[in-house]
């Protein structure tokens, strides 16, 4: 069997504030937001628990922008991109290490009103192709 392993993560979750966005003097664009995702699991009473996670997202260039201007906080979505990892020295000269999810497609989930004031899920697509699992 030949399996290829590949740096690949999709997450879908809430984003938890607004997405900020950098631009830089080259003209490129960098969006970085956080994602909460959430796990479910019985304690040892039979309680159902909630576990969150919470994860950086970056988008660069063109999708930069498009998710800027699309997603708010609260928002549910879906991302596909790679996990990177990034060092730094913090003010007090500590080492850090940062996890982000290099967001390489999007998934915004939204909620549609109809003229009858209802309100059904829809989902609106931005240059997406999400491989299922």
């Amino acid at each position: 069997m030949n399996v290829r392993m590949k740096n690949f993560v999709h997450l879908v979750g809430k984003t938890g504030k607004e997405v900020e966005m950098v631009s830089f003097e080259s003209g490129m664009q960098k969006a970085s937001v956080s994602l909460a995702t959430n796990h479910y699991h019985l304690n040892a009473q039979g309680e159902k628990v909630e576990e969150t996670n919470w994860h950086n997202l970056v988008v660069w260039g063109k999708t930069a922008a498009s998710f800027h201007e699309n997603v708010k906080k609260g928002n549910e979505i879906a991302v596909a991109g790679k996990l990177t990892y990034r060092t730094y020295t913090d003010k007090n000269g500590v080492n850090r290490m940062v996890t982000e999810i290099v967001v390489q497609d999007y998934y915004l989930h939204a909620k549609k009103v109809t003229s009858q004031g209802e309100s059904t899920e829809t989902e609106e697509t931005e240059d997406v192709e999400l491989l299922p699992f």
